[in-house]
């Protein structure tokens, strides 16, 4: 437990003079001969904690009378000390015994240890941390007992967690921006039970590239009905937040979007992403001949225009490859109308528009998330996790950013998935936006 003023600067400086004076010399003596064990049940850093809390508990007493302890004056007053009552609190080194201080009307109100409280704040962080990271709830009990001795039940885990719905829901309705450039819709698969069976949902992830070609989560939906409806609820929650205006919208030809987008932005672009074409294109190709079958297809979205595209569409069908893999042939037929735009820009809006992979790199860190969960309770309960993990990647790549701050050469750490970096060649895919749509991009600077 720290206190929220504390310096860890002056802490260290604190240990330090310590260790300068010898005055830890015994201590560290003993620790090295196994005498003193630094946690678990009697351990050291347990017994140092219920020593704070109990001095402060004390101090809120004396606080609270108006007199200390031993005050030979305090039988005048009304109110005086009655004693103390054992308290069992859960904490991140292990279960700490304290002694609560009690007076004889009841009025006293500890601050440090709350009534009602079973639990150091400092473990809700490590449980909404664990929880984040991938670990189920039963995973978070095992990991408890087995690191500090600590038995939460899974009513108890689940409540923590719930803890951060709240942030969650200011998060998913915050207000955004009148006008993104570009927008990138991928989704991930979730089982989730649903009115006592469990059915495989799509959780969609929306990114939004901003003017300053800077990413930002817009939000997350977990589709409970199939389609047009669902979509046009997404956009319609995005314009009541705000919305007014989509140049592009990158996704994964998805049933209904495009219609949904039409409806709200009439003015927006929906391009399915060449990607996703190509995987899918592959998808019922033997492994041996999906980098020919790749190969071939590049001519196609690499074309100049849509005639030479079509071309190489009809060259393709009519080769061995395409012959004998009708079904990646007509991957790009059906999809023909959604993919054509992408072809009326030059190279540097093409590098942006071309794939979803600024979604996909946050989404495979988020698979990895969700592989342990065999089933998720409710739709809530996926917004929350995806929630905390997106939070969690975010803090390890800032982290991550702060060590490499100042040393010569490359980073090696990778800029944010989302928020905070970006978009490569963001400068130059702009100045060809503002040519293709001048006023729209011009009323928004």
């Amino acid at each position: 437990m720290t206190d929220a003023h504390s310096n860890p600067k002056q802490a260290a400086e604190l240990v330090a003079e310590l260790k300068a004076s010898g005055a830890l010399d015994e201590l560290f003596s003993r620790i090295d001969s196994g005498e003193v064990e630094l946690t678990g049940d009697g351990g050291l850093v347990p017994a140092l904690i219920k020593e704070t809390l109990e001095r402060g508990l004390q101090a809120e007493m004396t606080s609270h009378l108006g007199y200390a302890k031993d005050d030979r004056e305090a039988k005048a007053t009304a109110n005086s000390r009655n004693g103390s009552s054992a308290k069992t609190v859960a904490s991140e080194v292990g279960d700490i015994e304290i002694a609560v201080p009690r007076d004889r009307d009841g009025s006293f109100t500890p601050r440090l240890v709350p009534k009602g409280s079973r639990r150091l704040g400092g473990l809700d962080d490590m449980i909404i941390s664990l929880y984040a990271g991938g670990m189920t709830i039963r995973d978070i009990q095992h990991h408890l007992v087995s690191t500090i001795g600590t038995e939460l039940s899974h009513e108890t885990i689940s409540t923590i967690t719930d803890a951060v719905l709240e942030a969650v829901m200011d998060w998913q309705n915050r207000p955004l921006e009148e006008f993104y450039p570009v927008i990138y819709l991928d989704a991930i698969r979730v089982k989730v039970r649903d009115n006592g069976h469990v059915r495989s949902k799509a959780a969609h992830i929306a990114v939004g590239v901003d003017m300053d070609g800077i990413k930002h989560v817009l939000g997350i939906w977990v589709q409970n009905t199939e389609g047009a409806s669902f979509w046009a609820h997404v956009c319609a929650e995005l314009a009541n937040r705000g919305v007014r205006d989509v140049l592009i919208v990158c996704c994964d030809g998805l049933t209904g979007l495009p219609e949904a987008i039409e409806a709200t932005w009439p003015d927006s672009l929906v391009q399915t992403c060449v990607v996703h074409l190509i995987r899918a294109a592959n998808r019922f190709v033997a492994y041996g001949d999906r980098k020919a079958v790749s190969k071939g297809l590049k001519a196609i979205y690499a074309a100049a225009n849509e005639d030479t595209a079509l071309q190489a569409l009809t060259e393709f069908a009519e080769s061995p490859l395409g012959q004998k893999y009708p079904s990646a042939v007509a991957v790009w037929e059906n999809a023909w109308d959604r993919f054509t735009p992408f072809l009326q820009f030059p190279p540097e809006v093409r590098r942006v528009i071309y794939t979803t992979n600024s979604i996909e790199s946050l989404n495979y860190q988020l698979r990895k998330v969700t592989k342990n969960r065999s089933q998720f309770p409710t739709d809530d309960s996926v917004v929350k996790l995806l929630w905390l993990a997106i939070c969690n990647i975010e803090d390890k790549r800032a982290r991550e950013r702060e060590k490499e701050r100042g040393k010569p050469g490359p980073r090696k750490a990778s800029g944010r998935l989302v928020e905070g970096q970006i978009t490569t060649n963001w400068k130059q895919a702009l100045a060809q936006l503002a040519v293709a749509y001048p006023d729209r991009i011009n009323r928004n600077f």
